[in-house]
């Protein structure tokens, strides 16, 4: 009685052969998506906040001072005596609510996002590069970054978690060493910014979603 081996064996081999194409076929999508996600990522969509959200933004938009002038209304000053009584001090603000405002910038809208987490601050830049540039020119650079913000014994708490470009993270020592180091401290008493900052701030809070700040007076 006469197996059928023979076929099935060249069955087999073309059974191999359809694999490797669709193998090569898959890993060339891949390829060309990271590719296209590397040196071509898509602009970010501005976040957009409904009306109940944005009544809420412009309540404390306007306890800050900070109300954005109307396109199509001139704004008039009223002269006033300064006065501190009843100001407000602690600015709340939610991630969609900074993202939204960072959406108002026309330059900012599709190229700047802000992710709040617990202690933590991060966020996502492109940098469009010069055409000029040899070998980028004319890509779009992604960069991340993270850090860190707490408030500790009285004092605010800056670390610097990291910064990646294109998805590779920066060694410390390009950074400065300045990787996981309170930065409040290592300036020690110095006058400059972060020691003005420090003595200007009462509490840091940063969660899920969402960061306040309270002012000394």
């Amino acid at each position: 009685m006469n197996d059928e081996s023979p076929p099935k064996r060249r069955v087999g081999c073309l059974h191999v052969m359809l694999f490797v194409l669709i193998a090569v076929a898959l890993t060339a999508l891949v390829s060309f998506f990271v590719f296209k996600a590397v040196l071509f990522p898509s602009a970010f969509r501005p976040v957009k906040l409904n009306a109940r959200e944005e009544q809420v933004l412009q309540v404390k938009l306007d306890q800050l001072d900070f109300t954005a002038p109307s396109s199509t209304a001139a704004v008039t000053l009223a002269p006033e005596p300064y006065s501190e009584e009843g100001a407000e001090r602690t600015i709340r603000l939610t991630e969609k609510e900074l993202n939204a405002l960072l959406a108002r910038d026309t330059d900012l809208a599709n190229k700047l996002a802000i992710d709040l987490s617990d202690n933590l601050v991060s966020v996502k830049l492109l940098i469009p590069l010069d055409e000029d540039l040899p070998v980028l020119g004319g890509k779009t650079l992604r960069v991340k970054a993270g850090v860190t913000f707490s408030y500790v014994e009285g004092r605010p708490v800056v670390m610097l978690r990291g910064v990646s470009v294109m998805g590779i993270p920066l060694p410390n020592a390009w950074l400065g060493g300045l990787k996981d180091i309170d930065v409040i401290k290592e300036s020690g008493g110095d006058a400059g910014f972060w020691k003005a900052f420090a003595d200007g701030v009462e509490a840091v809070r940063v969660e899920e979603g969402r960061v306040s700040i309270k002012l000394k007076e």
